[in-house]
């Protein structure tokens, strides 16, 4: 992955609004597919999204994992707690049944059948899912969303490094494919994640705005705001706030028409949404 080598200490100099702001799939094609699993990645891949979105949690034999929820009861047809459950336990799981997908789905009926596999109802795990981004044929943004609090504390960002760099390494991912920022919730997962590899671009993800960030700064290191489209709607200007102190904002989880029409109008530089594919027609719409 060519990324910079260092941060930049220099305050940055105001950016201003972004008239196309980039599709980031949230989970996946997930609207219509089984989150977090292999066809709904190719299908935002194939749909033509800008990114994807993935959470990762670590299971109890040490592997990064693409699951949200804590446990596997809501994703699965199993139970239990995803950090006490280990890789070959999670992968008798079937994680697409939970979803009732129609065969003939649109995006679905975009993916060749050579790239999706008899395994495709099993966990995905995060190594899995860079090599289909490195695969992609042209690039594609990978953000990746540490979940905390969780057993296992720091052990998460240093896993997520040490897979990056391997990955890095072994798949020659220096293309340029594989574009991976780092999203949480916990400024100290992001401080972690820069003590690691200072190269990784950040996004603090934020519900709402704290009292010390409704100014639109950030913390040391982080160049992106998070915003939920719910903060947006409170207080639109905040892409404005954050623009000025030269950030950029990443709004989630966009899938209302208004609400895009309302990211997009405030100069969001990328929406996170599950559908991916409608809301590309709608920006090309708005933008016609």
């Amino acid at each position: 992955m060519s990324l910079p080598t260092a941060w930049s200490r220099a305050r940055r100099p105001p950016l201003p609004a972004n008239p196309s702001p980039l599709i980031i799939a949230h989970r996946g094609a997930s609207e219509d597919v089984a989150e977090h699993t292999l066809p709904a990645y190719l299908a935002a891949i194939d749909t033509g999204a800008d990114g994807l979105e993935c959470d990762v949690r670590l299971t109890r034999d040490g592997h990064l994992v693409c699951v949200h929820d804590r446990t596997v009861n809501r994703t699965s047809n199993g139970s239990g707690i995803v950090s006490e459950l280990d890789l070959s336990g999670l992968q008798q799981l079937d994680f697409r049944s939970w979803r009732a997908e129609q065969v003939d789905s649109p995006y679905l009926a975009g993916v060749a059948p050579d790239r999706l596999r008899a395994d495709d109802t099993k966990v995905l795990t995060l190594e899995v899912l860079l090599g289909v981004v490195a695969d992609a044929g042209r690039p594609v943004k990978l953000l990746i969303e540490t979940k905390h609090p969780t057993r296992y504390g720091g052990l998460v960002e240093k896993e997520l490094v040490r897979l990056l760099r391997r990955f890095g390494a072994s798949a020659q991912t220096g293309s340029g494919n594989a574009q991976v920022t780092v999203m949480s919730f916990a400024p100290v997962a992001l401080r972690r994640v820069r003590l690691l590899a200072p190269q990784l671009p950040l996004v603090l993800l934020l519900d709402r705005a704290s009292p010390i960030r409704r100014d639109g700064s950030l913390p040391t290191g982080v160049d992106t705001a998070g915003p939920s489209i719910r903060l947006l709607r409170s207080d639109p200007r905040y892409v404005d706030r954050v623009h000025a102190l030269g950030g950029r904002v990443y709004c989630w989880t966009v899938d209302e028409p208004r609400d895009v029409a309302l990211a997009a109008g405030l100069g969001a530089d990328a929406i996170i949404t599950n559908r991916p594919a409608v809301v590309r027609r709608q920006l090309d719409q708005l933008r016609a």
